[in-house]
């Protein structure tokens, strides 16, 4: 997925757009594109955007809706705005690359040291997706391009509270989730005390957001681990439709909409909520997993096969019980055998909100490839990232309702884990978390 770009002239960074979000119920569409670009220009590339990618596997719920086409020669100067409701970073199209990275507190740093650092964070994720240099000694990869839709969010997991001095405001959410059956999970890559979502439609200006946050850590925090991964390049496709998985299905279709009349109660954590602190108001909690897709298996299964596992077409992505991809699923019709047509255990079933009392999650994965092992095994799957105003309720339900028997259950394994605590975007003059660590 190569983006080309021609370097342009440097010109002098502008001012800060002041912009507020347009309400929590808006649907979608692609982030806002400025009027002139900063210090960063796309251009000579043409054609007509599709959509970025989402890909099954564990608890799923459903992929991020994907945004509007747009001109490929505009994707550099996609810009989403730092200064909203909520962060930047979940409501978004999904995007082309992404980098999460979760630090830990250097020993000894604590509430003062992480007060800083979310300053210095705050401010270097305004610049950047503003299409800005960094305050300080910029790298310049990036140079040439426009903000490309870079997205920086920010969370706070269990034990940053303990390492501030701060349990008391530590939500009752963010106790650690439950094991499950699927679960073979790696500690070291799980976890940690702070959690950085990058996402872009560029590689490099993704790369050069990574870096900048990195080096903004300096003695305060350390990197735990970090996962890089990828998706469908706007303009990949000739019309705008679903993207497909690593395992080639189509997957996406009926991931909650900010249209929907209940989104923001199950998304975002409503200001007078009674079980969540007044800090984390119009924030959402993510559940991060690292889901690794046993594709060597998965391709020796017959298309007709792999359709009964999802419980949709591959080719069109429409419920087995028919109709179009977005045809409501009939989960009574029965073949000639009088056999459910969507099998019992099928994935699409299995993580329907209404066999789950409700519960869905909004998913905005990103797809990894890190290679292969020395079998000759591919180490290839999906970042699962999903974002709910109560993970007991989104994440953990369906869950524990995929552990009693899900088909795709065998050809998945998930590697590592993380629940986070995402506080609502900072407003003018302010920067993310300063509800909390000002309290």
């Amino acid at each position: 997925m190569p983006d080309q770009s021609i370097p342009q002239s440097r010109p002098e960074a502008r001012p800060p757009v002041d912009t507020e979000e347009g309400g929590p119920s808006k649907t979608p569409s692609p982030v806002e594109v400025s009027e002139g670009l900063t210090r960063r220009r796309l251009l000579g590339t043409a054609g007509a955007t599709g959509l970025a990618l989402g890909a099954a596997g564990g608890a799923v719920g459903y992929t991020a809706a994907p945004s509007q086409a747009t001109p490929l020669s505009s994707i550099g100067a996609d810009e989403a705005m730092f200064h909203v409701k909520h962060q930047p970073g979940i409501t978004q199209g999904l995007q082309a690359r992404g980098h999460l990275v979760a630090f830990d507190l250097a020993a000894g740093a604590g509430r003062k040291e992480a007060t800083a650092l979310l300053r210095r964070w705050s401010e270097t994720a305004r610049r950047l997706m503003a299409g800005e240099a960094t305050a300080t000694d910029d790298t310049d990869v990036a140079r040439d391009a426009g903000p490309s839709a870079l997205t920086v969010t920010f969370g706070f997991g269990n034990s940053f509270f303990t390492r501030t001095g701060l349990e008391k405001e530590r939500p009752v959410a963010l106790d650690p989730l439950p094991d499950f059956s699927s679960d073979h999970l790696d500690k070291t890559r799980s976890n940690g005390d702070l959690w950085v979502q990058i996402g872009a439609n560029d590689a490099l200006v993704a790369f050069h957001a990574l870096r900048a946050i990195q080096k903004d850590a300096g003695a305060a925090a350390k990197v735990r681990w970090q996962m890089n991964g990828f998706n469908r390049t706007p303009g990949a496709t000739a019309h705008p439709m679903t993207a497909r998985n690593l395992m080639g299905q189509m997957d996406g279709t009926r991931n909650p909409k900010p249209a929907d009349s209940d989104f923001d109660q199950r998304i975002f954590v409503p200001a007078d909520s009674t079980k969540d602190p007044a800090w984390m108001a119009d924030g959402s909690y993510a559940v991060v997993r690292r889901i690794r897709m046993l594709l060597d298996d998965w391709e020796k299964l017959s298309s007709t096969a792999q359709e009964q596992v999802i419980g949709r077409r591959k080719a069109d992505g429409a419920a087995l019980s028919g109709g179009t991809e977005t045809t409501a699923m009939d989960l009574e019709k029965t073949d000639a055998n009088g056999d459910l047509v969507v099998p019992i255990n099928a994935h699409a079933r299995i993580t329907r909100p209404d066999q789950n009392g409700g519960a869905a999650m909004l998913r905005r994965p990103f797809s990894y490839h890190d290679g292969i092992d020395p079998d000759g095994t591919p180490d290839a799957g999906l970042l699962f990232v999903c974002w709910q105003a109560d993970p007991l309720r989104g994440f953990v339900t369906v869950q524990r309702k995929l552990d009693r028997g899900d088909a795709l259950s065998k050809y998945i394994r998930h590697e590592a884990s993380g629940l986070f605590a995402v506080p609502g975007g900072a407003a003018e003059g302010e920067y993310v978390g300063q509800r909390l660590l000002e309290a």
